[in-house]
């Protein structure tokens, strides 16, 4: 147990918090670990949610689904990630979404009240994980932007060189954890179209790519 909570020390939550308080600071929150397999439910839309989860290894997968079962994949939390505090700090108490494992995970959960709140002990971590807890939330709303970009675009491609400029950031070769049913329902469409645009794209020596491995030419 001692070794998962190590993992998450540097979690962007507990920035400027000294590793001296962290054993303290876990106590506090009441932090509790999880492990999950491949494609397990973590979160079920509707359920109640109350606790912060940080991906202590492998990726979690956020999406919605319609009436007739069809998901749309919001996000992918990858490892050392965190996911939740945004519905908890609105006052959300079902959460709105389903998570599910997209490989085997550990999850470290956090009682949200124990974050957003000084504690009687008047702990002096507390104040830093508000703070931390503010930058974290701004960073997702530009996440959710950066997507609303991306399918405000007009066409399927521009959709998908969209993506892939927020993807590759320092290089034009990158990789993404999408699969191709995955990547068709994070951009709204289905895997046959998606397939067949991005082999259009390679054709016109717009992209190259390998499975996952992608290059902007």
């Amino acid at each position: 147990m001692e070794n998962t909570y190590q993992k998450i020390m540097f979690n962007p939550l507990f920035a400027g918090i000294n590793t001296s308080d962290f054993n303290a600071l876990v106590t506090c929150l009441h932090a509790k670990s999880t492990k999950y397999t491949k494609n397990e439910m973590i979160l079920l839309s509707g359920n109640k949610i109350d606790h912060i989860g940080i991906v202590a290894s492998g990726r979690v997968k956020i999406y919605k689904e319609d009436w007739n079962g069809n998901q749309t994949i919001l996000t992918e939390i990858p490892t050392n990630g965190i996911f939740g505090e945004v519905f908890a700090c609105a006052g959300i108490d079902k959460s709105p979404v389903t998570i599910t494992a997209s490989t085997d995970c550990e999850i470290v959960y956090f009682d949200f009240n124990k974050v957003s709140k000084p504690c009687c002990k008047a702990c002096t971590f507390h104040m830093i994980l508000i703070e931390n807890m503010l930058k974290i939330i701004a960073n997702k709303n530009l996440m959710l932007n950066q997507k609303l970009d991306i399918l405000s675009k007009r066409t399927l491609r521009e959709k998908l060189l969209c993506f892939f400029e927020y993807q590759k950031k320092d290089s034009n070769k990158f990789t993404i954890s999408f699969n191709r049913e995955e990547l068709a329902s994070y951009l709204c469409s289905n895997r046959s179209v998606v397939s067949a645009e991005l082999s259009r794209m390679q054709k016109d020596n717009i992209i190259a790519y390998s499975k996952n491995d992608f290059e902007i030419l």
